[in-house]
Protein backbone atom coordinates (compact mmCIF):
# COMPACT_ATOMS: atom_id res chain seq x y z
CA UNK A 1 0.00 0.00 0.00
CA UNK A 2 2.82 2.42 0.80
CA UNK A 3 4.11 1.96 -2.74
CA UNK A 4 0.69 2.46 -4.31
CA UNK A 5 0.28 6.15 -3.52
CA UNK A 6 -0.01 7.11 -7.19
CA UNK A 7 -2.67 4.48 -7.84
CA UNK A 8 -4.93 5.43 -4.93
CA UNK A 9 -5.38 9.16 -5.40
CA UNK A 10 -8.89 10.03 -4.30
CA UNK A 11 -9.09 6.96 -2.06
CA UNK A 12 -8.22 6.35 1.59
CA UNK A 13 -6.08 3.43 2.73
CA UNK A 14 -6.34 1.90 6.21
CA UNK A 15 -4.40 -1.03 7.62
CA UNK A 16 -5.62 -3.22 10.47
CA UNK A 17 -3.49 -5.53 12.59
CA UNK A 18 -3.71 -7.30 15.91
CA UNK A 19 -0.79 -5.29 17.29
CA UNK A 20 -1.17 -2.70 20.01
CA UNK A 21 -1.04 0.97 18.92
CA UNK A 22 2.49 1.50 20.29
CA UNK A 23 3.82 -1.41 18.19
CA UNK A 24 1.97 -0.14 15.14
CA UNK A 25 3.45 3.34 15.49
CA UNK A 26 6.99 1.95 15.63
CA UNK A 27 6.28 -0.22 12.57
CA UNK A 28 4.66 2.64 10.62
CA UNK A 29 7.52 5.00 11.46
CA UNK A 30 10.18 2.43 10.54
CA UNK A 31 8.57 1.65 7.17
CA UNK A 32 7.22 5.15 6.36
CA UNK A 33 3.76 3.74 5.69
CA UNK A 34 1.89 6.98 5.12
CA UNK A 35 -1.53 5.54 5.94
CA UNK A 36 -3.53 4.90 9.09
CA UNK A 37 -3.13 1.66 11.03
CA UNK A 38 -5.97 0.48 13.25
CA UNK A 39 -5.43 -1.83 16.21
CA UNK A 40 -7.52 -5.01 16.49
CA UNK A 41 -5.99 -6.92 19.44
CA UNK A 42 -9.23 -8.83 20.11
CA UNK A 43 -9.46 -9.83 16.41
CA UNK A 44 -13.05 -8.60 16.11
CA UNK A 45 -12.46 -6.90 12.76
CA UNK A 46 -10.36 -9.84 11.52
CA UNK A 47 -13.13 -12.25 12.40
CA UNK A 48 -15.80 -10.02 10.81
CA UNK A 49 -13.82 -9.92 7.56
CA UNK A 50 -13.10 -13.65 7.68
CA UNK A 51 -9.32 -13.29 7.91
CA UNK A 52 -8.76 -14.72 11.42
CA UNK A 53 -8.09 -18.29 10.41
CA UNK A 54 -6.21 -21.43 11.23
CA UNK A 55 -2.69 -21.33 9.84
CA UNK A 56 0.22 -23.77 9.78
CA UNK A 57 3.92 -23.04 10.08
CA UNK A 58 6.68 -25.59 10.58
CA UNK A 59 4.14 -28.28 11.41
CA UNK A 60 2.40 -26.22 14.07
CA UNK A 61 -1.21 -25.08 13.81
CA UNK A 62 -2.30 -21.73 15.22
CA UNK A 63 -4.82 -18.94 14.67
CA UNK A 64 -3.62 -15.84 12.87
CA UNK A 65 -4.46 -13.14 10.39
CA UNK A 66 -4.40 -14.02 6.71
CA UNK A 67 -2.86 -11.03 4.91
CA UNK A 68 -5.70 -9.59 2.86
CA UNK A 69 -6.80 -6.46 1.03
CA UNK A 70 -10.36 -5.20 0.65
CA UNK A 71 -11.64 -2.38 -1.52
CA UNK A 72 -14.74 -0.92 0.08
CA UNK A 73 -17.06 1.22 -2.01
CA UNK A 74 -18.67 4.50 -1.00
CA UNK A 75 -21.77 2.56 0.08
CA UNK A 76 -19.72 0.48 2.55
CA UNK A 77 -19.89 -2.74 0.51
CA UNK A 78 -16.82 -4.78 -0.31
CA UNK A 79 -16.19 -4.40 -4.03
CA UNK A 80 -13.00 -6.48 -4.22
CA UNK A 81 -11.41 -8.95 -1.78
CA UNK A 82 -7.90 -10.34 -2.08
CA UNK A 83 -6.89 -13.05 0.39
CA UNK A 84 -3.35 -14.32 1.01
CA UNK A 85 -2.03 -11.31 -0.87
CA UNK A 86 1.70 -10.76 -1.09
CA UNK A 87 3.00 -7.27 -0.28
CA UNK A 88 4.78 -7.22 -3.65
CA UNK A 89 1.46 -7.81 -5.46
CA UNK A 90 -0.64 -5.31 -3.50
CA UNK A 91 0.09 -2.24 -5.64
CA UNK A 92 -0.50 -4.09 -8.92
CA UNK A 93 -3.76 -5.66 -7.79
CA UNK A 94 -4.98 -2.41 -6.29
CA UNK A 95 -4.26 -0.46 -9.47
CA UNK A 96 -5.96 -3.10 -11.64
CA UNK A 97 -9.06 -3.21 -9.41
CA UNK A 98 -9.39 0.58 -9.30
CA UNK A 99 -8.93 0.83 -13.07
CA UNK A 100 -12.04 -1.26 -13.45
Amino acid sequence: MRDASQEIKGFSAVGISGDEPEQQKRFADKHSLGYTLLSDPDHEAAEAYGVWREKKLYGKTYLGIVRSMFIVGPDGRIEHAFYKISPKDTSKKLAAALAG
